[in-house]
């Protein structure tokens, strides 16, 4: 039997100063976010972030935008100076493509999902501010989030999902088009709907770390790699 054409998902990489196994710079992306899509039956595909990207051209035969975690955004880029110390990894280049694929796949409607860094540059891309540094950040922080909303529609049989956190920045003003569908009870949001006619949502929590034993967290990756079959291939 021969196995189904996996669907193409395009996930930006993020820039490392260093690896175990490469002499210089590198690109990664995290090996249980890629797992997770091609036991979901994606084709995870890294992509390196360049400059001035005509995405159309680039991500023909694609079918699925994935915005991974990472370090930090700029915070000149929602309109703030930097605060803190805490800030860590900001790249102008990795900012850069960020913003610019994000926009274009929300508004091009192709399957969408953001995670953690992906969810807050959702905010950004759309006109929101973050909280540059929790009071009490979300590092290793392992917990129930409960879905107010779009249970079905991320494909989850049930509304409560025990979420990994590591974050330690949080939506501050809500960017347009963007609708809240979960929250901590801590108060900041967990997840986004972005309301574009679409399949595209962001979520602060890390699904793939735990989607290998959390059939809930499987269930959001299952979905996402639905919505990519069913729109096929850009032309």
């Amino acid at each position: 039997m021969t196995e189904q054409v996996r669907p193409r998902i395009a996930i930006l990489g993020r820039f490392a100063e260093h690896t175990s196994s490469t002499r210089r710079e590198a690109l990664v992306s995290a090996k249980l976010l890629l797992d997770s899509i091609w036991r979901a039956g994606g084709d995870p595909i890294t992509l390196l972030p360049a400059e001035d990207t005509d995405w159309n051209t680039r991500l023909a035969g694609y079918s699925a935008v994935l915005m991974p975690g990472g370090g930090d955004i700029d915070p000149s880029l929602y309109g703030q100076v930097q605060n803190t110390d805490e800030i860590y990894g900001v790249n102008s280049l990795q900012d850069s493509a960020d913003l610019s694929l994000t926009r274009w796949a929300v508004e091009e409607k192709v399957p969408f999902l953001a995670i953690c860094r992906g969810m807050q540059m959702v905010n950004v891309a759309f006109g929101g501010t973050l909280v540059q540094h929790m009071d009490q950040d979300h590092r290793h922080v392992v917990s129930d989030i409960k879905l107010d909303s779009d249970v079905d529609r991320l494909g989850l049989s049930l509304p409560i999902v025990t979420a990994s956190c590591y974050h330690h920045q949080a939506i501050d003003a809500l960017g347009q088009g963007l609708r809240v569908i979960a929250t901590a009870e801590q108060g900041h949001i967990e997840a986004l709907a972005i309301e574009n006619g679409g399949w595209a949502y962001a979520l602060q929590w890390h699904p793939e770390d735990n989607a290998h034993e959390d059939l809930h967290q499987a269930e959001i990756f299952s979905e996402f790699v639905r919505q990519a079959r069913l729109a096929g291939p850009l032309a």
